[in-house]
């Protein structure tokens, strides 16, 4: 039982800089995308990225804060049939919490200069971390009513 959950807050630890201005500009997926992006770690939480050049990849997780209403049932670009919310991607959530894992190009002080993200510009990083194959890389993965539709929209 979650007894704290009214008291649930969050904090930008930084800003992330692309391109795109609005979520249409955006690419669907940022692993995608070769646009050189980059995040603003507030000068308060620049000593947090202490060794991070030692990493590829990183995990970002950021609020998507142009998200708008949202339902529960919804169709995506990849099927024209309505899905669970949760089995999506759909920036329109409940709690827009976007997650991408990039690739870390150069730091520069407090700046990262990153490639495979498809957040809009501005939009506020929540957290940070490294992305490692042996703790984050899964086998036998299933991708549900998934299957068969995005390998062939990507070839």
């Amino acid at each position: 039982m979650i007894t704290n959950r009214d008291k649930m807050k969050m904090k930008p630890i930084g800003v992330i800089h692309t391109p795109y201005k609005s979520t249409e500009e955006a690419p669907y997926q940022g692993c995608k995308s070769d646009a050189m992006c980059e995040i603003e770690i507030f000068d308060e939480y620049a000593r947090g990225l202490k060794d991070v050049e030692g990493f590829s990849h990183l995990i970002i997780l950021y609020w998507m804060h142009k998200s708008t209403n949202y339902s529960l049932l919804i169709k995506t670009p990849w099927d024209d049939k309505l899905h669970g919310l949760f089995t999506t991607r759909s920036q329109n959530r409940p709690n827009p919490i976007g997650l991408s894992v990039v690739r870390l190009i150069k730091r520069d002080g407090n700046i990262l200069k990153i490639k495979g993200i498809d957040a809009i510009e501005e939009t506020p990083v929540i957290d940070i971390k490294p992305y490692i194959p042996e703790f984050d890389e899964e086998k036998n993965i299933k991708i549900g009513w998934l299957e068969n539709k995005i390998r062939d929209k990507n070839e």
